[in-house]
């Protein structure tokens, strides 16, 4: 059996619902991946949502709150002692030691600017197409399948949904349409 990647998730990969339903459909039993964040990381998000997406206060902690009961093992606890050690940019420290506290395998981010190599030398920071393509190589059937079951979810066809991704994962969805 091959071993189930843990990936810690940056809050700018939680916030656009395309890309956030996804990765964490992937991450529903049967798992793909392990999925993992932090206090400071669901904040994040939360924040986000209503300063930048003008959601409302009630709908991110919704979300966030949806997020806590169905993957109730995915919270990073004592990371804090960490961050001071950290040698990446000063505002995300707290994502690379949630990672590193947690022993992920990825960090997955839009900000890998922020994570320089020396910096992140116990895990692999990607972008959130790079870490899908990486599954998606591991087992594509699984991948495209729960694409298909997110598709029906929402009522959309697998194309529209893909279209959507496009936004947030422009080479994961390239290489997915590639196939057909």
């Amino acid at each position: 059996m091959k071993h189930r990647p843990v990936a810690l998730l940056d809050a700018c990969v939680l916030v656009p619902m395309p890309l956030a339903d996804t990765l964490l459909r992937l991450a529903e039993p049967p798992a793909i991946f392990d999925t993992r964040w932090s206090e400071d990381i669901l904040g994040e998000m939360s924040r986000t949502l209503v300063r930048r997406f003008a959601k409302t206060p009630a709908s991110a902690q919704y979300r966030e709150a949806a997020m806590r009961k169905f993957f109730p093992h995915a919270l990073v606890y004592d990371y804090e002692p960490l961050i001071s050690e950290m040698s990446n940019h000063p505002k995300d420290r707290h994502v690379l030691a949630a990672a590193l506290a947690c022993k992920a395998d990825y960090l997955v981010t839009f900000n890998l600017r922020d994570f320089p190599a020396t910096a992140a030398d116990r895990t692999t920071v990607v972008g959130p197409s790079a870490f899908l393509k990486t599954l998606l190589k591991r087992d594509r059937s699984a991948i495209e399948g729960r694409l298909r079951e997110q598709a029906e979810a929402i009522g959309f066809g697998v194309g529209k949904l893909l279209d959507r991704l496009a936004q947030s994962v422009p080479a994961f969805v390239e290489v997915l349409r590639s196939r057909d």
